[in-house]
């Protein structure tokens, strides 16, 4: 069976490491941008399965990131997992106006909790 390709855009050194080798342990080939301009262009060459992403972001935040992905052909249909520590309503609502599969903020969940989210939503 294939490997599930996965997305990390995360500008957080430390947590994208994490994120990636614990995704990359659990089987998933694991691809990482660390800004919204890196994430955009890696969505469109690579087409990964699923994009986890900030919202704080160097270049493109991850609202403009979730809002061109959206809209193009080749990537809308892409689930994307907001990862962010944002936790008002309004960047909730306001991410799922974009088109956000889930939203998950940060300091509620551990490593374990998001591997989970991802296999959720590619249904494995």
């Amino acid at each position: 069976m294939e490997k599930k390709k996965i997305l990390i855009v995360e500008d957080e050194a430390t947590l994208q490491k994490a994120l990636a080798e614990f995704l990359a342990e659990d089987g998933f080939e694991v691809l990482c941008a660390s800004d919204g301009e890196q994430a955009i262009l890696l969505a469109k060459s690579k087409k990964p399965d699923l994009v986890l992403l900030d919202i704080i972001l160097p270049k493109k935040d991850g609202y403009e990131v979730l809002t061109e992905l959206k809209s193009e052909a080749g990537t809308k249909s892409i689930p994307v997992i907001l990862l962010t520590n944002l936790e008002s309503p309004e960047d909730i609502d306001r991410a799922f106006e974009k088109g956000a599969s889930t939203y998950l903020v940060k300091s509620n969940y551990k490593l374990e909790d998001i591997a989970k989210k991802v296999k959720e939503t590619l249904k494995m």
